[in-house]
């Protein structure tokens, strides 16, 4: 079961930081999906450690795609069945508090990785690694697409 409030609680503290736990991605093509899933973990409390198509990490050589990836990490949330983030594609006004955000542009697909912390007037805050945020109005972002993965 998904606890919210862990993960929203690990995204304000690691927001502006790196946890030195985790490997910072920065300069291989960015943090923003690491980060993500180290929420995630902090929210559900367990990884799915199968080979190749599941979500966990253990060091920089000992990790899934779905762990650092943005379309693995989509991937993995909308088909695991068994331990570890799970969800579905919702609509924008479906979104809450712990809910992931992928922008994208129309030639490259998605490439980056959102947590919502918030909403001002109903506009989604977030959190995130690559370029750091905190509490950052969603509606500060350009992108040419948008979707939003509700967690169970």
């Amino acid at each position: 079961m998904y606890n919210r409030d862990l993960a929203i609680e690990y995204a304000q503290e690691w927001a502006l930081k790196r946890n030195p736990k985790y490997y910072n991605f920065d300069a291989l093509g960015g943090d923003c999906t690491n980060f993500i899933s180290q929420c995630l973990f902090a929210g559900y409390g367990a990884m799915n450690f199968t080979p190749i198509t599941g979500w966990y990490y253990n060091n920089l050589n000992s990790r899934t795609a779905a762990w650092t990836g943005v379309e693995y990490l989509y991937k993995f949330i909308i088909s695991n069945n068994q331990e570890g983030a799970k969800g579905s594609e919702i609509a924008a006004q479906d979104a809450q508090l712990g809910d992931i955000i992928q922008l994208g542009s129309i030639n490259d697909g998605f490439y980056h990785s959102l947590i919502i912390t918030g909403f001002q007037d109903g506009i989604p805050l977030i959190c995130t690694h690559t370029y750091d945020s905190q509490m950052r109005l969603l509606s500060t972002y350009s992108y040419e697409k948008i979707r939003y993965l509700g967690l169970t």
